[in-house]
């Protein structure tokens, strides 16, 4: 199969597309043929070895943890899926070698669930990371019907995801996010106000009575977030881990197959959409890494395998 690897930790020039084996399928597994790879900046922090203290990696490297693909073959006892069936799946193993950016890859059911319909590929293959990580930073949070959400940048990947989701769950949600980014959050159900100097005074302009939870996926924002919120344990941070010391969250995703089911039946409900800016083929994955290293994207960059 052909895949894109790296030998040793190192930058996006370092990425190579090349030949491999196809992985073996392990009991409770199942094989997926790749049809998209979502990029996430996790894939070149950890290539880049900005990982190496939490994270077992072997070597050569296939980069990736989102994919949306078909099932091509299943494991032994492995009776959730069948082979021609669409999946999405959050394919983080515990020992870090074998991802998403390649023709094939296999992931257990437990990473796993079925592609929501309302969605493209594309679409489909920038859920799971961002989706679980939104879903479970708002669950930390406890984000419910008729709470006001201030989300840290709300027009980015995680971010956008958030602020529909905290719709859908009926909060009142204030996203921050660069000016020309604000009509996208108000498409999305969120009210806009400009991050920089001041930002606390233009939150607590639009919710004198502050906030009842913050979702940080920005970074920076640990002074704000404690002026503007009610209780400090209902603020949660994917950048951030000095958070908890104030009293907050710092979340780190777990692939859930109920979590990414949630998000597929909130997709084909019409009440979650996956925002991709870029799509790039497979060969072109280092490009794919220098924007997403510029961070100025709005939503998901994506990478068209099959």
């Amino acid at each position: 199969m052909k895949a894109i690897t790296l030998e040793q930790y190192g930058d996006p020039e370092e990425l190579r597309l090349v030949e491999r084996p196809q992985p073996k399928v392990a009991p409770g597994e199942v094989l997926i043929r790749v049809r998209a790879a979502g990029v996430n900046p996790v894939d070149w922090k950890l290539a880049a070895g900005r990982l190496d203290s939490i994270m077992e990696v072997r070597w050569p490297l296939i980069p990736g943890w989102d994919v949306a693909g078909v099932v091509e073959a299943v494991g032994l006892d492995t009776e959730e899926f069948a082979v021609g069936d669409e999946v999405i799946g959050y394919a983080r193993k515990d020992m870090v070698q074998l991802g998403t950016y390649a023709e094939f890859v296999s992931a257990s059911v437990r990473m796993l669930a079925r592609r929501p319909a309302a969605l493209s590929w594309e679409q489909a293959a920038g859920l799971p990371l961002a989706g679980l990580t939104a879903l479970q930073t708002l669950d930390r949070v406890r984000a419910g019907a008729g709470d006001t959400v201030l989300v840290h940048a709300a027009a980015g990947g995680v971010g956008s995801l958030a602020v529909q989701i905290a719709v859908a769950r009926g909060a009142r949600v204030i996203g921050t996010a660069g000016e020309r980014n604000h009509a996208f959050l108000r498409e999305l159900g969120a009210e806009p106000v400009t991050y920089g100097d001041g930002l606390a005074d233009r939150i607590r302009k639009a919710a004198p009575a502050g906030v009842d939870a913050v979702v940080d996926f920005a970074g920076g924002t640990a002074d704000v977030s404690r002026q503007v919120v009610r209780q400090a344990d209902r603020v949660a941070s994917i950048v951030d881990p000095d958070v908890t010391g104030q009293g907050g969250h710092y979340v780190w995703v777990r692939p859930d197959a109920a979590g990414l089911a949630e998000l597929a039946g909130l997709a084909d409900a019409g009440r979650l959409s996956v925002h991709v800016d870029r799509v790039l083929p497979l060969a072109e994955a280092a490009e794919a890494w220098r924007l997403n290293q510029a961070g100025h994207t709005r939503g998901k960059i994506v990478l068209s395998v099959g």
